[in-house]
């Protein structure tokens, strides 16, 4: 931690005591610590047991007039390396998942451009209330990092998860964050689709797919511990995002391929996406009802637009190492070999997604990985094994290819 520089927000719960030892423990390891007390916060630790410990002013009141004349929430998220919540309760994680700025804690946090690890701490009630869990899982999606919490005895003297890390855990895990060693992806932008899409019928149906969005979240997990600044546009799924990634979520193909070309320019581009081939010519505004004379109402359909094609054969938005996926039930490397004509990409990943496979919604998977050297099957794996040896596979491509988007722009 020596020189780096950490702001710590501190929630109002009984475990607020032990931030104390935080900034002692910081400190000693070299870093320079400032911190953000929330009004709750104050009823447990006082502003000025803080700031003695960390030799600093410590922050309260977002209408500080000297502060705020230099838009100090702003230059406290700018200034630091790493923003650590400890105590993050389920108040505060609450009002972070849904974007609130009603004070100086969640206006620092809602201004952050830093990575945010938070230690929550609660009763463990509160922990499995579905609320709690539902920003757990908005705020991993927005790339929050989470440290604990532990089992125990808790200060209401029950038992259970909620207890929150100790400090000596928790910078541990903000070194972490703030020490990963460069990986072979170190500055490469990679572009990975995932999950399903729908498309509209009327208000209550959709046209679908039972694609879970495992392997493309994977490899997107796996691109970013590589090193890769990433990019996930993904359909409607129920995972969490990966830590490290920009997750732009849609929900029909058009509007995929619109958030895709934004994404770009990329070096790499991974369509693991399964997007529905055929939509509804007419989306009715309400549920279409039915006759009550037998007669089914007829679908009419419009084709997608082609991602993958579409990227892979653009002159100026191709990345330079395109790879689809296929899923098919039936002569897998034959349909494979095809898609890779087809479609113009450089790599395709086919899996065979029979029923009796498991592959969709799975967690494991068996791919053939088709270039225009020929196939190479693989044995099964998990998917972040997949996910881990297909990102690698891409990195040897583009030390072997020419310099990186961010090379390129330096020059």
């Amino acid at each position: 931690m020596q020189g780096k520089s950490i702001l710590l927000v501190i929630g109002g719960g009984i475990a607020a005591y032990k931030a104390l030892d935080l900034i002692r423990r910081a400190r000693e390891r070299g870093a320079r610590v400032r911190a953000v007390l929330t009004p709750s916060a104050q009823q447990f630790v006082t502003p000025l047991t803080v700031s003695t410990l960390c030799e600093e002013k410590a922050f309260t009141d977002l209408f500080d007039l000297k502060d705020e004349t230099e838009i100090g929430h702003i230059q406290l998220s700018r200034e630091a390396d790493i923003i650590i919540i400890a105590p993050a309760t389920a108040n505060l994680l609450a009002r972070m998942a849904n974007g609130l700025a009603d004070d100086l804690a969640t206006s620092v946090l809602l201004a952050a451009n830093k990575p945010i690890l938070a230690a929550p701490a609660m009763n463990w009630k509160m922990w499995e209330n579905p609320a709690t869990q539902r920003n757990l899982a908005q705020l991993h999606a927005d790339g929050v990092r989470f440290v604990g919490p532990a089992e125990g005895v808790m200060a209401c003297n029950e038992w259970g998860i909620g207890r929150m890390a100790e400090p000596a855990e928790i910078l541990a895990a903000a070194g972490a964050i703030l020490h990963r060693p460069a990986g072979p992806l170190e500055g490469a932008h990679v572009l990975v689709t995932a999950g399903p899409t729908y498309e509209p019928i009327d208000p209550v149906r959709y046209i679908a797919n039972r694609s879970s969005g495992k392997q493309g979240y994977a490899i997107a997990d796996a691109a970013a511990r590589l090193g890769a600044r990433v990019t996930l546009v993904s359909g409607p799924v129920h995972i969490p995002a990966p830590d490290q990634v920009e997750l732009v979520r849609v929900e029909t193909a058009r509007e995929m391929l619109s958030a895709v070309k934004k994404a770009l320019p990329a070096d790499i581009g991974v369509f693991t996406a399964a997007v529905a081939d055929w939509r509804s010519k007419t989306s009715h505004a309400q549920k279409i009802k039915k006759a009550g004379n037998g007669k089914t109402p007829a679908l009419a359909l419009a084709e997608n637009p082609d991602i993958l094609r579409t990227i892979a054969q653009h002159n100026s938005l191709r990345p330079r190492l395109v790879i689809g996926f296929a899923a098919e039930t039936e002569n897998l490397r034959e349909h494979a070999e095809k898609k890779l004509a087809a479609k113009g990409c450089d790599w395709i990943v086919a899996n065979d997604v029979s029923t009796e496979k498991g592959v969709m919604g799975g967690n494991a998977n068996e791919v053939v990985l088709v270039t225009g050297d020929g196939a190479e099957s693989w044995p099964p794996m998990r998917k972040d094994e997949v996910a881990e040896k297909l990102m690698r596979r891409a990195a040897l491509f583009l030390q072997d290819n020419g310099p990186r988007l961010s090379a390129a722009a330096a020059e």
